[in-house]
């Protein structure tokens, strides 16, 4: 492999050339094989220097020439370098096609976004989820409408997205499809997934998110309080669907299940647990990661009552989840007649677990995150920052010490005070000193 080249600007006499100038061409040669290029630059023979290679004179369009010269000789030589690095095989016809732009391989963003969602269709239920798929579908929606509503084309190189392009993708997120901030940061996500892809692939070879901050804070999660709780608990329904999605919704509140989670619970999946109590065992649909969960008397109580009705027990489900949206449905008819005035959704179940009933009864937030079934401590932390009786609990601890403490100190100066206790500021100095 050889490492070493040489290259040479010279004027090429063009086909029935009579006078003027002439087309400047460089010539690169490896190994005695020479390719030559046009530099898309003439000359007038008479200002040429075919010893310097270069063009004669002072003038200000002389010295433009040489410098724009220069700059392709430095190009050259910058490539000459990243392939001597890489240790790829160097050859004149190698350096002409990189120096050309004609050795990368074009990738489309549309194309490299459309393959990626293949892939992951491919891959569902084995790694990925249908959820996962469809909002990945709805990115490469939006990307399609971006580049047609504002560039007026169907796809773009890879190679030619920048940082403008990334924050005007953003604006129209934001503007033209009215998402929210988290709603557009998740589609920024997914687009910033497919720029990684290109970049790992060399199809882009600068990050158009080197300077992109996204700013999005995720809104405060909703969830019921003790006595909103204990309101639905106790009321009593008189239809049955109602007092079926209660049931569901309650249990969620004491054991942290998902909507799927909950759906998929089978009997099998209760057993009993280190303690020899009954325990969930089982694995979330979201993220497959392990979710042990003890049954509190309230999720075993409702896990009784439905132990044997009739469509659960044919199954060998624990509980006559509906589908998702009638869940949602139903739950805002029972938040009105508990007289709730929160948007009830059965996810408010599960952020009710993670605050009322174990955070604010001082459950270790580690031991919360792990019956979560959370990857990462901080997406438990959230929950911690909503409780305003975990500030309240800890400073009426904080105000009992005090409050104890001054007691102590007001006890022991009253026993100074009446000599029961030597006070040592009070007694007279001890001369130890020898009389001489």
């Amino acid at each position: 492999m050889s490492t070493h080249y040489s290259l040479l600007f010279y004027l090429k006499k063009p086909k029935n050339y009579v006078s003027g100038s002439k087309p400047i061409y460089m010539r690169i040669t490896v190994d005695g094989i020479p390719k030559e290029v046009s530099t898309g630059k003439e000359c007038d023979p008479y200002k040429w220097n075919s010893g310097t290679n270069r063009a004669k004179g002072t003038k200000e369009d002389i010295k433009t020439l040489n410098s724009y010269l220069d700059t392709i000789d430095h190009k050259i030589a910058d490539i000459h370098l990243q392939m001597t690095k890489s240790g790829a095989e160097i050859t004149a016809e190698f350096i002409k096609l990189k120096y050309l732009g004609k050795d990368i391989q074009r990738k489309t963003l549309m194309d490299v976004f459309r393959e990626h969602n293949e892939q992951m269709k491919a891959l569902l239920g084995n790694g990925f989820k249908p959820n996962t798929l469809k909002g990945y579908n709805s990115s490469l929606s939006h990307i399609g409408l971006y580049l047609h509503d504002s560039y007026g084309i169907e796809d773009i190189e890879a190679r030619k997205i920048d940082h403008a392009f990334v924050v005007g993708y953003e604006f129209f997120l934001r503007s033209s499809k009215g998402c929210s901030e988290v709603s557009a940061a998740k589609y920024m996500k997914h687009f910033r997934k497919i720029v990684k892809i290109c970049i790992a692939h060399r199809w882009i070879t600068e990050d158009p998110f080197a300077f992109y901050k996204n700013t999005a804070k995720a809104r405060p999660k909703e969830y019921l309080t003790k006595d909103e709780l204990d309101r639905m608990e106790q009321r009593t329904f008189s239809i049955a669907r109602l007092e079926h999605v209660r049931d569901i919704f309650v249990f969620s509140c004491y054991t942290g299940l998902s909507y799927a989670d909950t759906k998929k619970l089978t009997v099998n999946d209760i057993a009993k647990g280190v303690d020899g109590k009954l325990w969930i065992l089982t694995n979330r649909e979201k993220t497959n990661t392990t979710s042990n969960i003890p049954l509190l008397p309230k999720a075993l109580a409702i896990f009784e009552k439905y132990r044997h009705y009739p469509p659960c027990e044919a199954k060998g489900l624990v509980l006559p989840v509906l589908s998702n949206q009638k869940m949602n449905s139903y739950l805002k008819e029972i938040a009105d007649l508990c007289g709730i005035a929160k948007e009830l959704t059965f996810h408010m179940s599960r952020h009710t677990f993670a605050t009322t009933v174990t955070l604010s009864n001082n459950v270790p937030i580690e031991t919360v995150s792990k019956m979560l079934g959370h990857t990462d401590l901080k997406t438990t932390q959230h929950y911690a920052k909503l409780l305003d009786t975990r500030v309240a609990s800890d400073m009426d601890r904080l105000e009992e010490t005090l409050v104890n403490k001054t007691t102590k100190h007001d006890s022991l100066m009253s026993k100074v005070s009446f000599g029961k206790i030597p006070n040592a500021s009070m007694q007279p100095c001890l001369n130890t000193d020898k009389a001489g």
